[in-house]
């Protein structure tokens, strides 16, 4: 029996494994990289890599590669995980471009900045897979409100992330108002061949009917703003508990509310005011949480408030 046990817990872990993946068993922290590598990793860093990470990797349009939000994003995974995603996404103007040796020179330089020590031996492609992050659990963060009956799950992506799925595309159908009357729009039919799922849904709740739905989407979705845990794209956590961004959270409800109440009257001329309240409800929490160091921020003091608004 107890034959039988081993036997099924090797098959098992060999089922969690990629075929000809081997388990990772060494960490970050037995020098795995050279110095050598490492300083042709800073040459590319600096050309291919500051300008959205940051020189010294605190973030800043693009998240950083440094502290631990990041060690907690890859702990205990396969360092050939990082490195594939450095070769085949990065950067982000480019995909594709770096070769594997170029990604893994990259890698070094961040493990070299992360303060894991450089060894004697250069870091390859056939050590990759036996390589993992050492495990980091990020620190817990302040309890938000408790809400009586209910518990948040823990947030899956990042404010930016939240932002662009739902935010973004339905605050944009609602702007889009003022441009085209809904009720003026002719149901499009999709092309036969080839199917497009996005184009066939884009037909099936046309006119009136889309700009309900995107109401709906902000009014309630503008809660998951207040999740505690959530970070921003630069690591610094979302500011859950002030005061000023729970009040920019009620005012996008209120803001939602008010534009299903006129999209269901069918009221054009109503809605296109409305369309600018909501304008006027993101751009006062974007001017003082998003639009730091520019027009579109620079992203590295985003979630955090000028020193007068403390």
């Amino acid at each position: 029996m107890a034959r039988l046990v081993r036997l099924y817990g090797c098959a098992l872990l060999g089922a969690l494994l990629a075929p000809g993946q081997t388990p990772a068993n060494r960490s970050l922290t037995e020098g795995v990289y050279s110095a050598a590598q490492a300083a042709r990793g800073l040459q590319l860093y600096k050309a291919q890599c500051a300008s959205c990470h940051g020189i010294a990797m605190e973030g800043t349009s693009g998240p950083p590669l440094a502290g631990e939000s990041f060690l907690a994003n890859w702990s205990a995974r396969p360092l050939a995980n990082f490195v594939d995603k450095i070769q085949k996404t990065m950067p982000f103007n480019l995909p594709g471009s770096l070769s594997k040796n170029q990604a893994i020179d990259l890698a070094a330089y961040i493990f070299q900045a992360g303060k894991f020590p450089a060894g004697q031996t250069e870091l390859s492609e056939t050590a990759l897979a036996q390589l993992a992050f050492p495990a980091v659990r990020m620190s817990k963060a302040p309890p938000g409100p408790a809400t009586a009956g209910t518990s948040l799950p823990p947030p899956e992506g990042n404010l930016a992330e939240l932002m662009r799925a739902i935010a973004f595309p339905n605050a944009n159908i609602i702007f889009n108002v003022q441009l085209k009357d809904p009720g003026a729009q002719v149901k499009k039919q999709p092309a036969a061949a080839p199917f497009d799922y996005v184009e066939w849904g884009s037909t099936v709740y046309p006119g009136w009917l889309s700009i309900d739905q995107a109401a709906v989407a902000i009014t309630e979705t503008a809660s998951l703003l207040l999740t505690p845990g959530r970070r921003c794209q630069n690591g610094r956590p979302v500011p859950v508990d002030r005061a000023d961004w729970k009040q920019y959270v009620k005012e996008l409800v209120e803001v939602g509310k008010l534009a299903r109440k006129t999209s269901q009257a069918r009221n054009y001329d109503a809605f296109v005011d409305v369309s600018e309240k909501l304008n006027d409800a993101c751009a006062n929490c974007h001017k003082v949480y998003r639009d730091k160091g520019g027009t579109e921020g620079s992203g590295a003091t985003r979630c955090q408030p000028a020193p007068e608004e403390k």
